[in-house]
């Protein structure tokens, strides 16, 4: 078992006063057998009433509403897991699904069917990339597939930094050969829908001991593997997900789940900053 401590700090300065809308945040990470929480501290400024939920995907959400004017907006969430994820390829996948490729169950697929959807146009440029990595007819494990997709991405593709939001379509980084965590993570769900894979979009945090922040948001893709459950994978690191990677919040679609969502009513403009640390304790 490995504690982690995980400060996420948000802040929105604006040139003037202005009337903040509700914010949903999504901070706190996926309890289950492979992790839990024991301390949660979230701090708010100015002043608000929260509410906590869980979506539709079961991401818990905090919605933030606010009555008072400001010039800045503070998040600040600092939290302490304990993280079971020891060996993250001590799993066992059913006999059916071990060699691609398969047919998911017909009451699986009921639930599936959303994260199999594919956007529209993204087929063909998928079909030649995936082709140069496997050939179809080839004999090989569904596992395999995609971890050699993930280590493709890794690869060949070049990693930068994006400040803009919102997230690249698959195409269009097959056609840049870069992009950042979150396009990263959207070709290789693409890819294994492509596949006929169901596959979802994960954000949270990676510790990165070799990093000057030794920490960071992050996002990656699970695809599901009967007998095994959802399974992560992540094309930035070129890897399996392991104890480093701490879930917050899952998604069918990669726009759906920013870690601050919200709006502001006045005549004025933001800065945002966001720093996150992520240490061992």
């Amino acid at each position: 078992m490995e504690r982690y401590r995980i400060v996420h700090r948000t802040y929105y300065n604006f040139t003037g006063s202005v009337s903040l809308g509700p914010h949903s945040l999504r901070l706190r990470p996926r309890e289950d057998h492979e992790l839990r929480i024991e301390s949660l501290g979230l701090k708010i400024s100015p002043e608000a009433d929260v509410l906590w939920h869980r979506d539709v995907e079961g991401n818990s959400v905090a919605m933030a509403s606010f009555t008072q004017p400001t010039r800045q907006l503070a998040i600040e969430s600092e939290l302490v897991i304990q993280q079971y994820l020891e060996d993250p390829l001590d799993f066992l996948v059913a006999d059916y699904a071990v060699a691609y490729p398969f047919s998911y169950q017909q009451d699986d697929l009921v639930l599936l069917s959303p994260y199999l959807a594919m956007a529209d146009g993204e087929a063909a440029e998928l079909k030649r990339w995936i082709g140069s990595i496997w050939r179809q007819g080839e004999s090989i494990q569904t596992y395999s597939l995609l971890q050699r997709l993930t280590a493709a991405i890794y690869r060949n593709m070049t990693y930068r930094v994006r400040e803009e939001p919102g997230v690249q379509t698959a195409s269009t980084t097959l056609a840049r050969g870069t992009g950042s965590c979150r396009d990263f993570a959207q070709l290789l769900m693409t890819a294994a829908r492509q596949l006929g894979l169901a596959a979802r979009f994960v954000t949270g945090y990676l510790h990165a001991p070799l990093s000057a922040a030794a920490g960071a948001t992050h996002a990656w893709a699970e695809i599901y593997l009967p007998g095994a459950g959802w399974k992560g994978f992540d094309p930035t690191t070129g890897a399996i997900v392991g104890a480093d990677h701490i879930p917050v919040a899952v998604a069918r679609l990669a726009e759906s789940v920013p870690p601050v969502a919200g709006s502001f009513r006045g005549v004025a403009s933001a800065q945002l900053e966001v720093g996150v640390w992520v240490s061992k304790c």
